[in-house]
């Protein structure tokens, strides 16, 4: 079901699948990320952490111990420092920084490359959880209300190698993410939204 949002004098459309409003332009927007051309800028850039729901804050603190062996000594020494999360300028839980900067729980490949420590211990097979959500979920970014959460795509001029990318590959954002928004809503609901981004293409 497509509705039409108005913001001011910005006019964006949405569409509603069960109890989530989702912008289309997760449909008509290309992303792939170019790891070789941003180096994983979205770790470092910014002046907060990665989005945490209040499940995940328990998570990382199980975790952490098993998951401090894959972690730079920066990042140990902020996170025993402010804790595994924090409470952000917003109110909301998010992963600390070191030094105001890059998230806490980054890592760097030998040439340099951001990666992240609590996926690498997810592939190790020491953990069960790969990393948040919000992460897994990125370029988009999901906001809970209290009936309803909004799906929006998140635009960061870091991330435009992506969308060039992206656009070379003929891969809509909402395919990108497809395994963290199978993750976080479920198969069935995957599935129907498929299905709107189909009609919508058509129309």
């Amino acid at each position: 079901m497509e509705k039409t949002i108005s913001l001011g004098t910005q006019i964006n459309y949405m569409f509603q699948l069960g109890k989530t409003i989702l912008s289309e332009e997760i449909i008509e927007n290309d992303f792939v990320c170019n790891l070789s051309a941003c180096r994983g800028a979205c770790c470092i850039d910014g002046n907060a952490g990665a989005p945490l729901e209040d499940a995940e804050t328990e998570i990382l603190v199980d975790i952490y111990r098993d998951v401090k062996p894959f972690l730079r000594s920066e990042g140990i020494a902020a996170i025993e420092d402010q804790g595994a999360f924090v409470k952000g300028e917003d109110g909301e839980w998010e992963t600390p920084l070191v030094n105001g900067s890059e998230c806490a729980y980054v890592i760097f490949s030998e040439n340099g490359i951001t990666k992240c420590g609590l996926e690498a211990a997810y592939n190790a097979g020491v953990t069960k959880w790969k990393k948040p959500v919000s992460c897994h979920l990125y370029p988009i970014r999901v906001k809970e209300y209290t009936e309803l959460t909004a799906v929006n795509y998140h635009k960061w001029e870091i991330c435009d190698p992506a969308c060039s990318l992206g656009a070379e590959l003929k891969v809509p954002v909402y395919k990108f993410v497809k395994e963290a928004l199978v993750r976080k809503f479920g198969s069935e609901w995957y599935a129907e939204l498929e299905q709107i981004a189909e009609q919508h293409s058509k129309s």
